[in-house]
């Protein structure tokens, strides 16, 4: 299961140039134990779940085999929807599903889902065993007994965001789930398998996540094109990001569907990844002026992606698409945890709200942001300092395009060592429950 504590952090206002380490401060610790039952240390926030009405505390976020129980309150994530038109989904997905509810009172629109996300999950908790015992049993191998787990947890929580996309007209209440992250490189093969799992999943508000690697962003076009709404993951750069939308609009067009309205996407464009990379350039290169630049790269990206973002979805080829029904493909922010403590822990969400957009957040920036979050636009507030940023950061020797290609290139391997570690660790499982022999 997994366990939230409190965490406090400066204003995310500060300069992350100047910022201190925060080493005498809290930080929110997530851990995944296995068994029943869990202690958790809480104290007093604006959004209070509770299991046990003598226990008052922040958000909790669990899998377990119970649910979190208790109404939410009204929160930030409210405001964000319904004053700057961003949809705040959650970046996470275990067992019991229901432990998804009081986040939808919180405000919460949506959910993502990724192999590693699923590793956690699986591995760390029984609340799957009864079903994949069955599923050994009956005859399956390990990765096939994988997809079923993985399907039913996609299944039940499509359901529960089924009337936020019933109310939305399709434009939100979507759950994420991506294809094998071992067809990375296969064109085909991508395809295939997000006609499979869209084909079992079998629910209106699911997204099948495909990578936007060069192989894939002609899968991204062909199962656009078959109706299939699609999570565009693992977005690292401008040019990349430009290829992914414009495989959306050949899709469209290339369909040949008249109503075009139900088939939707968003193209989910990493954040705090890109400043972890750029951070360790900058330190490397010790220059004054680019040790000034720490913390920035990122949020500066993303303000530039949102700016093309507003420019392809305008103009004469996107109104010929808007007249058969066609809805934007929102850009989304994902990666949006802190990984350095000396930022702000709002950092990759707060700079980054205006309408038309998504902001995916796992369980540290979901709590902070409804601790003490402001929602106002801010994403085009000051393009041309993101203009100059971006610039800065080229002058001081960063390439761009080598930065997204080494970040793709590391966020494939990771869901591969996830998704290979979780089959290990399933095969673990079913030998120990002597399901199947060595």
């Amino acid at each position: 299961m997994a366990t939230i504590s409190r965490l406090t952090t400066p204003s995310p206002a500060a300069s992350a140039s100047t910022l201190k380490p925060r080493s005498s401060q809290p930080k929110t610790l997530i851990g995944f134990y296995s068994g029943s039952t869990f202690i958790a240390k809480v104290s007093s926030s604006k959004l209070a779940v509770r299991s046990n009405p003598a226990i008052r505390g922040p958000l909790v976020v669990r899998c377990s085999q119970g649910g979190n129980g208790g109404p939410a309150k009204r929160t930030v994530l409210h405001d964000l929807y319904e004053k700057e038109g961003q949809s705040p989904w959650y970046d996470n997905l275990c067992r019991p599903v229901t432990d998804l509810l009081p986040l939808i009172a919180s405000g919460v629109r949506g959910v993502t889902s990724n192999p590693a996300i699923f590793q956690k999950a699986i591995s760390s908790s029984n609340a799957y065993n009864d079903q994949f015992r069955e599923l050994v049993q009956s005859g399956k191998d390990i990765e096939a007994a994988y997809w079923e787990l993985v399907v039913k947890d996609i299944q039940d929580a499509c359901k529960l965001f089924e009337s936020i996309y019933d109310e939305t007209d399709g434009g939100d209440g979507y759950v994420s789930v991506e294809v094998s992250p071992r067809l990375a490189d296969d064109t085909q093969g991508t395809v295939e398998a997000a006609k499979w799992l869209h084909k079992v999943v079998n629910r209106p508000n699911v997204y099948i996540k495909i990578p936007a690697t060069a192989a894939c962003v002609p899968s991204i076009k062909e199962v656009i094109s078959l109706g299939i709404s699609v999570n565009v993951t693992l977005i690292f750069s401008l040019s990349r990001y430009e290829a992914v939308m414009d495989a959306y609009l050949d899709g469209l067009e290339a369909s040949g569907l008249s109503d075009l309205s139900r088939v939707t996407s968003v193209a989910s464009f990493f954040v705090s990844r890109v400043d972890t990379l750029i951070d360790k350039k900058l330190e490397k290169i010790g220059t004054p002026e680019a040790l000034d630049l720490r913390g920035k790269a990122a949020v500066a990206q993303a303000a530039l992606a949102y700016q093309l973002y507003q420019k392809k979805f305008s103009g004469p080829r996107w109104e010929a698409l808007v007249k058969k029904g066609a809805k934007k493909q929102r850009v989304l922010w994902a990666s949006t945890s802190v990984k350095n403590p000396a930022y702000p822990d709002t950092l990759y969400v707060a700079p980054l709200i205006g309408p038309d957009s998504v902001s995916t957040m796992p369980d540290q920036a979901l709590q902070a942001f409804i601790d003490h979050g402001t929602v106002s636009r801010t994403i085009d507030s000051n393009v041309s300092e993101a203009e100059g940023i971006y610039s800065a950061l080229e002058k001081s020797g960063i390439d761009w395009n080598d930065v997204g290609s080494q970040l793709e290139l590391e966020g494939v391997d990771s869901f591969k060592k996830s998704f290979e570690s979780l089959l290990d660790t399933l095969q673990e499982k079913a030998n120990s429950l002597k399901l199947v022999s060595l």
